[in-house]
């Protein structure tokens, strides 16, 4: 029997546990100045949701506020065969060192714009009216998602918890990212 979360996370009632057969590879990058693999929270938030999710966790890093090494890594990552779900946390707000949207929207093949929409109604729900300061966003870079999150812990859990994990869950009702992923390859 599911939960009432899983429910209203719109899973079905007769859907199997998670299987390898939809385990996704995932990174995970922080874009931070200052924190540390000892100290990045919301970075530690994403990795406990792969793990937990039944996911497997490809590759974690700390890159700095600078664009041209935030379009290397994530360039890098989408050359991997292994690797579906770009997880990226800090750098979305509108500080002069805030510079995740200038570096990875450009990458962008296509956008998710319901993503960023959808984050900015849960969160006006816990953090008011500042929540148009966050420029969190969605994507793909060719056939790999890339979602761009605020670097708070809360902002990152309110992501996963209500987008994010339903979305990459394949058991998700009517409809999943998971069950797309093979025909983001299509032209």
């Amino acid at each position: 029997m599911l939960t009432i979360k899983a429910r209203m996370a719109g899973l079905s009632e007769d859907a199997p546990p998670t299987s390898s057969a939809s385990a996704l590879g995932v990174a995970i990058l922080t874009v931070s100045d200052t924190r540390t693999l000892d100290t990045d929270s919301s970075g530690g938030a994403l990795v406990d949701y792969v793990k937990t999710a039944g996911h497997v966790l490809v590759d974690r890093v700390i890159v700095p506020d600078d664009i041209p090494a935030l379009r290397a890594q994530v360039v890098a990552w989408t050359q991997r065969a292994d690797l579906s779900v770009i997880l990226i946390t800090g750098g979305t707000g509108i500080t002069g060192r805030d510079v995740t949207p200038e570096a990875i929207e450009p990458l962008l093949t296509k956008t998710i714009p319901g993503f960023g929409e959808l984050f900015r109604v849960l969160s006006y729900e816990d953090i008011g009216a500042a929540t148009i300061q966050s420029r969190a966003f969605a994507g793909l870079v060719g056939p790999v998602l890339v979602f761009a999150l605020p670097g708070s812990t809360g902002a990152v859990r309110l992501a996963v918890d209500k987008i994010i994990a339903p979305q990459l869950d394949a058991r998700t009702k009517p409809c999943n990212f998971v069950q797309l992923l093979p025909r983001l390859r299509e032209r």
